[in-house]
């Protein structure tokens, strides 16, 4: 299932059924699971360990060197889950020595095309990155959050679990768990309920999560009054623990 246009370094390590399309090259170290098919024209490289079942398109460049002024050729790695599906002319990174040496992406994500993860990134699992979305160096995605198009991540930024940008979004600061976030630079406007509410979510679980919202934004309280309150509305509330706990870790400071 390797086309003979492609080049396959003997030291690669390809898993049954992984498909190669032509002129696509696969550099020694790299690691492909069961199932996995890498279109036409891409290329794959450094030690980089791709899992089950991802479709990568023509024109990606997975695995390359880090985008940083300091790396001197170390071995750094790219890890990728089972299951993705990464549109053309994406560009993952490896991580670099300094950031611990790892970019990480989960499971069963979906990258639209031009799609940029910088190094040291940590992408969580069933996220969604919409055409044009970039993360620099550093950056953490959560479970289940989505990048509209053009959104911009500054590095070191985090954004939380079920958290959504608008288009274009340039986020400067971390954006909290379940929060909808838009502009230039990016600024919160209420919870992500549409996406929620198709999660799974129950009615009582959003009402909480409304009510934290306000707590955070709407009270004029300053954040560390407005934390003492969401400790209380946590006590029963997972939902709500999350988001505490993931301010309370913001290097950042959080979009206000």
């Amino acid at each position: 299932m390797i086309d003979p246009r492609a080049i396959v370094d003997p030291d690669a390590r390809l898993g049954e059924n992984v498909s190669v399309g032509p002129f696509s090259i696969i550099g020694p170290g790299v690691e492909i699971g069961d199932g996995t098919s890498v279109g036409p024209h891409a290329i794959i490289t450094g030690s980089t360990s791709i899992g089950r079942d991802n479709k990568i398109y023509q024109f990606c460049s997975i695995g390359e060197a880090p985008q940083h002024l300091r790396y001197q050729g170390e071995d750094t790695r790219l890890e990728i889950g089972d299951r993705n599906v990464v549109r053309e002319f994406c560009t993952f990174n490896r991580g670099t020595q300094e950031g611990g040496g790892v970019t990480r992406i989960g499971d069963d994500n979906f990258f639209m095309a031009y799609c940029h993860v910088a190094h040291d990134c940590v992408v969580g699992s069933q996220t969604i990155f919409a055409n044009c979305a970039s993360i620099a160096g550093h950056v953490s995605v959560g479970d289940q959050a989505i990048l509209s198009g053009f959104t911009v991540v500054h590095q070191f930024c985090n954004l939380g679990a079920h958290s959504i940008t608008g288009l274009g979004t340039i986020v400067l600061q971390d954006i909290p768990p379940y929060v909808l976030a838009a502009g230039n630079s990016a600024k919160p406007h209420g919870i992500n309920v549409t996406g929620l509410k198709r999660r799974g979510f129950t009615p009582d679980a959003i009402t909480a999560l409304k009510r934290a919202y306000k707590t955070i934004y709407k009270s004029g309280e300053p954040l560390n009054r407005a934390l003492e309150t969401l400790e209380e509305q946590a006590v029963d509330v997972a939902e709500v623990r999350m988001l505490v706990e993931f301010i309370k870790k913001s290097q950042r400071g959080i979009a206000r």
